[in-house]
């Protein structure tokens, strides 16, 4: 079941759910604590409520039981600081398009393909040309309203125009506007395809400019500071996907104010090559996935959420979800200086969603085991901290991209292709798989200093992406001549060498886009493989395009080789070091990945004291062994903070009001109702009286204790409850 199918169903079965609660309840802080976010289309429910610092509420829709202002209020009085998300290239808009708004129809606005059907995102949901009629009827019916409501901060998520679609009329319209002169058949020529892309990247550049301009400025007027975030899929994935979007641009906007990664499974798995193999890999693209979205922001001081989700919207074994969950969950971690996040999206489907197992055909809810678990994970989000830690392994090696990779992917001319994203992935994953933490720079944010950091070589290629302007150029001639290396990989022989562009237009009369960067930097225009002095600089020029060294075993040897050797010589961080693996610190928490396909097929064995936090029964251990293609999230008991207060180490619930005595200390904790709450406490001594009460005064019947005279942790084990359980332990 996809997303806008989740939408439309919560619309109805979330209105039998019972009374809203009216207990005010002001534990949670707001704009001081928006660390660990959610979106919901639902009002609130027992079995949903997951404690997260914001729940993001998803539309505007009215119901007869509940109109959308209901639906916010029933979060706030929960005690949950609230958001607005809405989609701006799809949504539950019907009485626009249907014509309620102004009398018009407007499924003509539909984005469409070249046989003349529309695309949809569901039924009567089409995925839209942004016109300025939708963007006024978005800031009249949708931003204006959640304004007026309370709401101080608006997602507008997911601006995204497919790369097979460009044929309707609005998109006619919308080109004769930007270009001047009549629609090109996109499917009739590379610079017809790259045209229309750059419209449809412009198109929602544009329209999120205009619309969360609007929100600002209303803000304003009634003297309130409203903020503006783009949760988007990756670069990466959207260039897999073959879908057009402003990405990065938008970040060196005034009015958006930062970005959630919407990066999870359903993302990451999907197939790439590597060693001639295809297949899924999700760890290592997930990594690179969240590396790109850190990226757009890092340089720019805009704020970025990161995103994980513990299952999909295609059916999958439990097994599977739990699996590849794990490997974007540690992913995600292993950028220490990001630790605001989106900690699930929907909890309503994951909590109550029923999935057809692959192989039973049977539909399951999630297991009791797995929910557990998730909480114990999301709740270690709320204390991870920023960490000026480094993630082990070789650092210094960048690969840039830009927004021009989304331009060429649909259709394919003259022969050319770029399988699976080929052309990224060569570029990458031969050092990631190596264990070498690849680093990715936005080529349009290379203006700001901060982009450069900690970057000894640069890998770039013009194989599946196009400069957007000269000045691009000048910035990195400027950087390899004040010392940098640049590996330059490319046959520059594809059909989009040619469009008509900057370098080949206004005096300039480059053949290909590279030959302007190579003049820059002091070389021919169109020099041969080897390597080039320039200024303290060096330039090493590889002529294949990346994709070569992934669709056949072994062909990434010299190209491993030939950077290597530059990393080494030249850049003065001493050895490039290959292993399988990657580790980080944050805080008492330690990540670990270890990968398969890589320089060895060695577990990785970590010995210490720890509690294993992808293990729902929080064991205490002493050794860990992760074998490839695996990872772990320990807290590290050798690295508690105030190690001689009682608190709470680990928990699938949160915590609040935690008082501690001169021998006691007690607690509440709080989460969905119908899981099972399993927790690590840490105390001077083992408790001689415990008390496990509901807030309301009712015992809790089922609770199960454990001892553990090393750690001097106590486990605790009992159902969870939304309105909370009162903990008391005396010693």
């Amino acid at each position: 079941m996809n997303a806008t199918e989740w939408r439309i169903l919560c619309a109805g079965m979330f209105l039998i759910a019972g009374g809203i609660a009216c207990t005010s309840n002001k534990e949670i802080p707001h704009v001081e604590t928006e660390k660990t976010i959610f979106q919901t289309a639902a009002p609130w429910k027992a079995v949903m409520d997951i404690r997260a610092d914001v729940a993001v509420i998803y539309g505007t829709h009215d119901h007869p039981e509940m109109s959308f202002e209901e639906r916010l209020r029933s979060w706030q009085q929960r005690g949950y600081y609230t958001h607005f998300i809405t989609g701006v290239a799809w949504g539950e808009y019907q009485d626009y398009f249907m014509g309620k708004w102004d009398g018009k129809e407007h499924f003509m606005e539909g984005q469409m393909s070249v046989d003349g059907d529309t695309i949809w995102h569901g039924a009567t949901v089409p995925y839209l040309v942004p016109t300025s009629s939708f963007i006024s009827y978005m800031k009249e019916k949708h931003i204006k309203r959640v304004i007026d409501a309370g709401i101080d901060v608006i997602y507008l998520e997911e601006p995204g125009f497919w790369t097979h679609a460009g044929y309707s009329e609005a998109f006619k319209e919308e080109w004769k506007k930007y270009y001047g002169f009549d629609w090109r058949p996109q499917h009739e020529s590379p610079e017809n395809t790259y045209l229309s892309n750059k419209l449809k990247y412009h198109l929602y550049y544009h329209a999120l400019d205009e619309l969360f301009s609007y929100a600002k400025a209303y803000g304003k007027q009634l003297g309130r500071d409203i903020r503006c975030f783009v949760p988007t899929h990756s670069l990466i994935n959207y260039s897999q996907w073959q879908i057009v979007s402003p990405e990065a641009s938008l970040a060196s906007l005034d009015c958006v104010d930062g970005y959630i990664a919407q990066v999870w499974t359903g993302t990451s798995r999907v197939p790439n090559y590597y060693q001639g193999v295809m297949k899924e890999r999700v760890f290592e693209t997930a990594f690179l996935e969240y590396g790109s979205m850190e990226s757009m922001t890092a340089p720019t001081g805009r704020k970025m959420y990161f995103l994980t989700d513990p299952i999909e919207d295609r059916p999958r074994d439990w097994d599977d979800f739990k699996k590849n969950y794990e490997a974007t969950f540690t992913a995600q971690l292993l950028y220490p200086q990001i630790a605001d996040y989106e900690v699930m999206p929907w909890p309503e489907r994951i909590y109550e969603g029923l999935y057809e197992m692959p192989e039973t055909r049977e539909k399951e809810t999630i297991p009791h085991s797995y929910s557990t678990q998730i909480q114990v994970m999301i709740n270690a989000l709320n204390q991870m901290p920023l960490s000026d830690n480094k993630i082990s392994g070789s650092a210094g090696i960048s690969v840039m991209v830009a927004n021009s990779m989304m331009f060429q992917g649909y259709p394919e001319h003259r022969g050319y292709t770029d399988p699976q994203l080929s052309n990224f992935f060569g570029q990458t994953l031969p050092f990631l798989k190596r264990g070498i933490p690849v680093k990715v720079i936005h080529m349009e944010n290379i203006s700001y200093p901060e982009a450069w950091k900690d970057t000894k070589v640069l890998i770039l290629s013009y194989a599946n992406m196009r400069p957007m302007s000269a000045e691009v150029h000048a910035g990195i001639a400027a950087w390899v001549k004040n010392g940098g290396i640049l590996v330059y990989c490319g046959r520059d022989s594809d059909p989009f060498q040619t469009v008509t562009e900057w370098w080949n237009q206004d005096g300039l009369s480059y053949r290909t886009p590279s030959g302007h960067l190579f003049r820059q930097l002091g070389l021919n225009a169109y020099p041969k493989d080897g390597s080039y002095s320039s200024g303290k600089g060096m330039v090493c020029i590889i002529r294949k395009d990346p994709k070569e060294f992934m669709l056949e075993q072994g062909n990434d040897k010299i190209y491993v080789a030939q950077v290597r050797k530059l990393y080494e010589e030249y850049a003065g961080n001493g050895q490039l070091e290959f292993k399988n693996n990657f580790r980080l610190e944050r805080g008492p928490f330690d990540i670990v990945a270890v990968m398969d396909e890589s320089v060895s097929l060695e577990s990785n064995k970590i010995k210490g004291l720890y509690i294993d936090l992808f293990d729902p029964e929080l064991p205490v251990i002493t050794e860990k062994e992760i074998t490839p293609g695996n990872q772990a999230f320990l807290y590290n008991l050798e690295r508690i903070t105030e190690p001689d207060i009682p608190q709470v180490l680990a928990t699938a619930a949160r915590v609040y009001q935690e008082k501690v005595g001169k021998n006691s200390y007690s607690f509440i904790v709080k989460s969905p109702a119908g899981t099972t709450n399993v927790m690590r406490v840490l105390l001077p001594a083992l408790p001689k009286k415990i008390k496990v009460k509901e807030t309301a005064g009712r015992k809790v019947e089922r609770v199960a204790t454990e001892w553990d005279p090393v750690s001097k942790t106590y486990r605790l084990q009992f159902d969870n409850h939304p309105d909370g359980i009162r903990v008391q332990l005396k010693w």
